[in-house]
């Protein structure tokens, strides 16, 4: 198999506007042998997916590709046999699956990385070589969550441990809804270890592969979730199964901790890997928009909506791979981060999808190759940990840290490394053990300030440049007011679900998304290429301005035209619409 990896940079060179960070040869290499996915006879293709999906089936011909290409092998750390040293460039390496079809990449593996972190960061070195093992073998390895508030199926009810005179543990309980349950043997469970609630109250435990010397595992009838249809929920229930003390990974207690520290990995992997479906949807509403047009261009009713969502992209890509390229480069301050990714992306890509479907019209009910993917990916989308439980998550992160924000962090940090925001630019090799969930630095307000009193001294560079310098001090001004609300709620009892709370939850979220966007387009600076330019940030900015409803300056009228022409070109070309334009098959 050839890798196109070469072309691709070549034409990077050649074309101003595509961000030439290096695509990883494995992801170039995984995306040439999934092959063009509008290809009706390709089996990994639309029209196979959402054969799979409409069956409720495992899409096996496009798992087999997966397994001979070692694609578990991603989810196992360097020095543990496998690649995992950089989860920027594992989402890279996982968006050409993602591009196709959520559930084949949760099914595969992904979900196998999000249930072994937590043995990657706290497990002794048999229960790493034990999944490493699994892993590097083809197999997979399930997560049983805690139930937590407000939770869906994949997160109500849980297991029980109790210890034994043996010092081990017996355990009880049942989830109705556990990814692959049915199709491994190895489990990382979160357990209850204690009658009372708090952070102490879960252990975490490795279970398998080997089966039980007693109890009862018995796998219950699978989960027909509306979304994701293909890929393999079912019930799991545990009768006075016991395991060994050597199955504890970390301290006992250490569960709720664990999962705050590991899940920092899923809060920024989920959506950088997730808004490659979007890009797939925003590619077929270029396509229906510009379809029968003798000048290759949409009406102009299209225009704004496809220029908009495009940017909307951008700005969703510049948020997730500052939180995955901080876990590597600050991993003791990336805790908020991490959460503010998860919280802002899903409300930002449902709303493009909605955006899309009025381009889209009635092509949006289409079930062949070509729009099918629509309405899949609206029904795979929550599934995906982008719904309601998952806010509810990240709120209980931010919520509470807001008042200690506002007093003692905004307008006093300082600036994250430069780095941070320049995509594909080298990392130190991601380190699980360094991972903490303490701490209240704020990586991103510090580059809003920064950024925006730089744009202030280069103002009259043009009135692009004018503008967005406006646009900056006006998310510093919302920031302001925020530390004056924020600074309130020390004193007013907020919960984490406090409706007041949450609101100020929202527009901080959207100004760091606001900073994520500043960071990434400063880190081009230098440069001719289209993320150097300032139109993408401009209208990425003020879509974020006008969802916080702050008074956005008027922008000129080329910015969408100048993004609008970049969308059209990516799409003739065949190049993916994030912040790297890399080379697609098909």
């Amino acid at each position: 198999m050839t890798a196109v990896v070469p072309a691709a940079g070549r034409a990077a060179q050649e074309r101003p506007g595509v961000l030439d960070a290096g695509e990883p040869e494995r992801a170039a290499r995984l995306e040439e042998a999934l092959g063009d996915p509008f290809d009706p006879a390709n089996p990994h293709g639309h029209q196979a997916l959402l054969r799979a999906d409409d069956d409720r089936e495992v899409p096996e011909a496009t798992e087999a590709l997966l397994a001979r290409a070692g694609l578990a092998a991603e989810f196992v750390p360097h020095d543990l046999g496998g690649r995992l040293t950089d989860l920027e460039q594992l989402a890279r390496v996982l968006r050409p699956l993602f591009r196709r079809d959520l559930a084949l990449g949760y099914g595969f593996g992904i979900t196998s990385l999000f249930a072994a972190s937590a043995v990657w960061t706290a497990g002794d070195p048999r229960q790493q070589r034990t999944l490493a093992d699994v892993l590097l073998g083809g197999g997979r390895v399930s997560i049983v969550h805690r139930e937590v508030a407000h939770a869906n199926a994949i997160l109500r009810n849980e297991l029980t441990a109790v210890r034994t005179p043996d010092g081990g543990f017996l355990l009880n309980g049942r989830k109705d809804a556990v990814i692959n349950a049915a199709r491994t043997d190895t489990f990382v469970a979160y357990a209850r270890t204690s009658p009372e609630d708090g952070p102490g109250s879960h252990s975490v435990l490795l279970l398998g592969p080997e089966p039980p010397r007693s109890g009862e595992v018995r796998r219950l009838a699978r989960a027909e979730t509306p979304g994701m249809r293909g890929a393999h929920f079912s019930g799991l229930e545990l009768a006075d199964v016991p395991v060994r003390d050597s199955a504890l990974v970390g301290e006992v207690g250490d569960g709720v901790s664990l999962a705050l520290r590991s899940f920092q990995i899923s809060h920024c992997l989920i959506p950088g890997t997730v808004l490659a479906g979007v890009d797939s949807v925003l590619r077929q509403a270029v396509r229906a928009a510009t379809e029968n047009r003798p000048d290759g261009r949409p009406a102009r009713r299209g225009q704004r909506a496809l220029a908009g969502v495009f940017a909307d992209l951008l700005a969703c890509d510049a948020m997730a791979v500052t939180g995955l390229r901080a876990l590597s480069l600050v991993p003791q301050d990336a805790y908020l981060l991490a959460a503010a990714v998860k919280y802002t992306m899903p409300d930002l890509l449902r709303e493009d999808l909605e955006e899309l479907a009025t381009v889209l019209g009635a092509r949006g009910y289409d079930r062949g190759p070509l729009y099918g993917g629509f309405q899949k990916l609206g029904r795979d989308l929550p599934v995906a940990g982008l719904g309601h439980s998952g806010t509810a998550v990240c709120q209980a992160v931010l919520v509470p840290q807001l008042s200690t924000l506002a007093r003692t962090t905004w307008f006093r940090s300082d600036e994250p490394p430069a780095d941070l925001f320049r995509p594909g630019a080298p990392l130190p090799a991601f380190d699980h053990r360094r991972l903490a969930h303490f701490g209240t630095e704020d990586l991103l307000t510090a580059t809003l300030i920064a950024a925006a009193d730089r744009l202030d001294a280069q103002r009259s560079h043009g009135p692009l440049h004018d503008t967005l310098a406006s646009i900056a001090r006006m998310f510093v001004d919302e920031l302001r007011i925020l530390r004056a609300r924020c600074t309130a709620l020390s004193a007013s009892g907020s919960t984490a679900f406090d409706p007041q709370a949450c609101a100020l939850a929202d527009r901080y979220a959207l100004v760091l998304a606001a900073a994520a966007c500043l960071g990434v387009w400063e880190g081009q600076a230098g440069g001719d290429s289209f993320l150097a330019r300032p139109a993408w940030a401009v209208l990425a900015l003020s879509r974020i301005g006008r969802r916080l409803g702050a008074p956005v300056p008027e922008t000129p009228p080329e910015v969408d035209q100048e993004v609008l022409a970049e969308v059209l070109q990516r799409c003739r070309e065949g190049r993916s619409l994030d912040l790297y334009a890399t080379q697609l098959a098909g």
